[in-house]
């Protein structure tokens, strides 16, 4: 009886995967990395060290070790910490690029600088990664609630007057997290002297940790966790998709599992290399499935990428868990023309970061912006269940060592904001 080769190959794939399931070693978190985003971004740092235990409360199934919610959080401001909005004395604007992690730190920044030389703030455009590639406020973001939210904060115009030509502003960089004394030395001069400046924000790191000042930032607060909601499309789209993923996650309680997963970021040139800290800055396909799978998820676990289409490096990561999705499977017909099929590519990282907010878990596979910014929406609303990926060495490590850092320590940004 002749032998089949395709069982031979099949043979030597199964064995070669146990083999490195039993051989995981050293644990590499990568909350301290090196990344560079554009502009004049530098090194990424995200915080590192040991993890505290017992913060987390394990909810122990037959089909993986999921976590249980914890108590959603409230607001530390009110509207009484704010002062009264003076007469406007000028007008700043700016653009939201490069993505929403980007733009929930944008519109902060924009804000608190509004706010502190008494300015009117312009509805900003949205501008992708591709030329020409431009979109309105209002095709992703509800203005109407945007500017009810801000109502006795600062003043919000639509556009900017018809009197005032956008190319006579002068241009003012905003490093992200933008201080009041930045602002006093370096904005407030040009303001007064120009009357009317667009901002220009740039990130000189990922710096998410939480403020080390004793009183709150209200201003900041409320911009970046109280401000920015979807208007009424782009919601319906993220609630139909978490909608279809949870039905298909019957065996696991309609619970699901996002995994910020982007195959031309993994392709590029040092994505898995060790940082001087010797942590990775992103972990390939077969990484996380092998990391899941050690944790104990099982086959029917259901898994969502930000992948936007399907590629064939993730085949491995379906072959242990076959309910693995992207947004073309997910995603309703008649949707897709519109929010999937267009050359515009913002709506669809949109979609990205507010179903990755929601999900059960959150897995960053892939360190940044995109990671931290979650994290502060899911601190917000209780969903503190983020997993950050590790080679597990041994057979023992309990779920909790792997907890987002932000989370188990509590130094993310959003515990100055939610109490």
């Amino acid at each position: 009886m002749g032998v089949d080769l395709r069982q031979v190959v099949a043979g030597i794939l199964t064995l070669t995967m146990f083999v490195m399931l039993g051989n995981m070693i050293k644990r590499d978190h990568f909350d301290s990395v090196e990344e560079k985003f554009p502009g004049e971004a530098r090194d990424v740092q995200f915080d590192n060290g040991n993890v505290e235990q017992g913060l987390v409360t394990l909810a122990k199934k037959s089909n993986g070790p999921w976590l249980e919610d914890s108590q959603e959080l409230k607001s530390c401001w009110t509207d009484s910490s704010f002062e009264v909005v003076e007469e406007s004395r000028g007008y700043v604007t700016f653009s939201l690029t490069n993505g929403p992690e980007y733009h929930v730190s944008q519109i902060a920044d924009a804000v608190v600088v509004a706010k502190y030389i008494g300015a009117t703030l312009v509805l900003p455009d949205i501008r992708g990664s591709k030329p020409g590639d431009e979109r309105n406020f209002v095709d992703i973001y509800d203005v109407e609630k945007f500017i009810k939210n801000l109502d006795g904060v600062i003043k919000v115009a639509r556009k900017l007057p018809d009197k005032i030509s956008i190319r006579n502003l002068a241009v003012v960089k905003v490093p992200n997290r933008v201080t009041e004394e930045y602002i006093k030395e370096n904005i407030e001069p040009i303001f007064r002297s120009k009357g009317n400046i667009r901002l220009a924000t740039y990130f000189p790191s990922v710096n998410m940790r939480k403020a080390t000042q004793k009183n709150v930032d209200s201003v900041a607060c409320l911009a970046m966790f109280g401000s920015l909601e979807l208007q009424t499309d782009v919601n319906e789209v993220v609630d139909l998709m978490v909608e279809r993923i949870r039905s298909l996650s019957r065996k696991s309680d309609g619970q699901f599992i996002a995994v910020d997963l982007r195959v031309d970021i993994l392709e590029k040139k040092g994505c898995h290399g060790s940082s001087a800290t010797g942590a990775k800055s992103c972990f390939s396909p077969q990484e996380i499935a092998l990391f899941l799978r050690k944790l104990g998820f099982d086959k029917d676990t259901t898994i969502y990428l930000t992948q936007s289409r399907w590629d064939s490096s993730l085949d491995v990561l379906k072959d242990i868990f076959p309910k693995t999705y992207t947004k073309e499977s997910i995603m309703p017909a008649d949707k897709k023309v519109k929010f999937l099929e267009s050359e515009n590519s913002e709506f669809e990282k949109v979609i990205d970061f507010y179903l990755c907010a929601l999900s059960d878990v959150f897995v960053p596979a892939i360190s940044g912006l995109f990671y931290a910014n979650i994290a502060g929406k899911r601190i917000a609303s209780g969903k503190t269940e983020i997993l950050v990926p590790a080679e597990i060495p041994g057979t023992s490590a309990p779920l909790t060592k792997f907890i987002s850092p932000y989370i188990m320590k509590k130094n993310h940004l959003a515990y100055s904001c939610f109490c």
